[in-house]
């Protein structure tokens, strides 16, 4: 069995890194997580036990207290990270059932197909770079280095205003061409419009990978889950009551980014006013340029395999289906808010303990627990009432990609489970290379099934496509980092976790047949569903004492109901 293996000879031949020295491994383990205080305030809860110079009982308490503080960190700022994403979520949800009402399909698809122009170019534009700062900021500030922390942040900045503008102005002058290339042209005055979002998107990028770097999620929270779909969402409504039409649908996208740069930026320059003012030291680019473009091109890939489905539909189907379709990628899709929420905060956790594999795979271990742990029980009821529930967030003729919900749903859960299809935990190891090819299969496996299956079985050959390429991603993910490092996540823990599901799906699947109102399926299902998946996770003794931690930082007074064995 590959499981067999022994990672660790292996791990150094293939990473080639330095081995740090052990007792400065012990302090950062230790330390790590408690808030940097000269770089930002901190907060009231962490200054307790962070001196720097702690009293002659911290060792002895450290010796004792074998709890691991980025678990902490990993609650706190994936509990802001989720509010957060529950909010973005419901306003994307809201957003698209606004536009979908008062447009055409082929206006809202005009306005897909320009905004997926502007995304693919956005991406060549800041060259991945902004994918740098939550690498390799965390990794100087652990090790005091500020001046080169701001560098990084500085470096940046600069360059891809740069090639952003550059690429804009391009895009700009050929949006004729490109509209004539879709036989739409009424694109080109889209993506006139949109070209300004460009440079837009990669400040707003790098302000979310800065937030990201210093640990201080809520701020991010404030920017691109509040601030963003809030202006957005009333700049568009607003400007379509008043029958703009597509002219609404791009204002209020360029008028919600803006302001939400705005504020984004007011806030993490105040915020991180003593990194900022720190006397800045250059970085040499290469080290930046070799982590960042294999990403870049992960990222121009996984950008392709968003759309690809799209493209495939519209190539074969008319715009009905890929408006149908879209709607039940979103749904099925909806899952990643765990993910998401603790993916910003879980990288840069690894990024700087990645020599310490023992305390990478505990934090591995734990996360895919939660993952698994949340997102499980949602897969389930989403997937038995996938009709209801886009009859009641829709309309009734959305109904037909119930089936792709389900599969997506399945799909989306396996994948973000094991390292989500960005490699977030490849990525915080410094793999990213690893997550470039694993990115190619995701965007090659989609490409091909979806064009041969989309003929022969509609849209559920789009969705095929996607789930194979998610499921085929997130099991080499598995494979590649216990190939190179011997972490794997499972345990006796996960498998309670996962086995919690069987009971409750048995309790849900008849719900949806023996109600016919779409609202009462759609509210009952939740409760029996998750309420059987907790009772069986009360019943088996599923919590463990890092269940317990990560709890506290959401509610002590859930840590005090939480049934801990012994």
């Amino acid at each position: 069995m590959w499981f067999a293996r022994d990672g660790g000879s292996i791990r150094s031949v293939a990473r080639g890194r330095e081995t740090r020295d052990r007792e400065q491994e012990r302090k950062r383990t230790a330390d790590t997580y408690r808030g940097d205080e000269r770089m930002t305030e901190s907060d009231p809860s962490d200054e307790a036990g962070s001196s720097s110079n702690p009293g002659p009982g911290s060792n002895a308490a450290n010796a004792t207290d074998d709890r691991d503080e980025g678990v902490s960190t990993l609650a706190k700022q994936g509990s802001i990270t989720f509010v957060g994403n529950v909010v973005n979520g419901a306003f994307g949800f809201a957003i698209v059932m606004l536009m979908t009402r008062f447009v055409s399909p082929g206006i809202y698809g005009l306005f897909v197909l320009a905004t997926s122009v502007i995304l693919f170019m956005q991406v060549f534009a800041n060259l991945g770079l902004p994918l740098a700062i939550d690498y390799f900021v965390p990794q100087y500030l652990d090790e005091g280095e500020r001046g080169k922390a701001k560098g990084v942040i500085v470096q940046v900045t600069a360059t891809v205003l740069v090639t952003s503008s550059l690429v804009a102005f391009a895009l700009a002058i050929t949006a004729s061409q490109v509209g004539a290339l879709f036989d739409e042209p009424a694109m080109q005055v889209a993506l006139l419009f949109l070209s300004v979002t460009i440079p837009m998107l990669a400040i707003y990028n790098v302000l979310l990978t800065s937030f990201y770097s210093i640990k201080k999620l809520q701020y991010r929270v404030i920017m691109r889950d509040l601030v963003r779909p809030t202006v957005r969402f009333a700049a568009t409504a607003g400007l379509l009551l008043v029958g703009y039409g597509l002219l609404g649908l791009i204002a209020g996208y360029v008028v919600g980014l803006f302001v939400a740069i705005t504020i984004g930026a007011a806030v993490f320059t105040y915020k991180a006013w003593d990194l900022l003012t720190t006397e800045i030291e250059l970085v040499a680019p290469g080290p930046m340029v070799k982590y960042s473009v294999p990403l870049a091109m992960t990222s121009v890939v996984f950008v392709l395999m968003g759309h690809v489905d799209y493209f495939v539909l519209g190539f074969f189907l008319d715009s009905d289906d890929v408006g149908i379709y879209r709607v039940g990628y979103m749904l099925g899709s909806g899952l990643m808010i765990i993910f998401n929420s603790l993916s910003p905060v879980f990288k840069p956790l690894i990024a700087e303990t990645r020599d310490d594999i023992d305390l990478v795979e505990q934090r591995f271990r734990i996360m895919a627990r939660w993952i698994a742990g949340i997102t499980l029980p949602v897969a389930i009821f989403l997937s038995l009432g996938a009709s209801s529930y886009l009859a009641v967030l829709y309309t009734p003729q959305y109904s037909e990609a119930a089936a792709i919900v389900a599969l997506l749903a399945a799909a989306f859960l396996f994948n973000v489970t094991f390292g989500g299809p960005d490699g977030s935990l490849l990525q915080g190891l410094g793999y990213s290379r690893f997550v470039f090819a694993n990115t190619l299969v995701l965007f090659g496996v989609n490409l091909v099934v979806s064009f041969a299956l989309v003929p022969i079985l509609g849209m559920e050959g789009a969705a095929i496509g996607s789930a194979t390429a998610l499921f085929l991603v997130g099991a080499l993910t598995l494979v590649e980092v216990y190939y190179l490092d011997g972490i794997h996540p499972f345990t006796r823990d996960f498998a309670k976790i996962v086995a919690a599901g069987v009971p409750a799906t048995i309790a849900g699947a008849p719900i949806p047949l023996l109600l016919e109102t779409d609202l009462l399926i759609a509210a009952l299902l939740p409760i029996v569903v998750v309420g059987v998946y907790a009772g069986t996770l009360i019943a088996t003794d599923a919590f463990t004492e890092a269940d317990a931690q990560m709890a506290a930082e959401f509610s002590p007074t859930l840590r005090k109901w939480l049934p801990i064995g012994s």
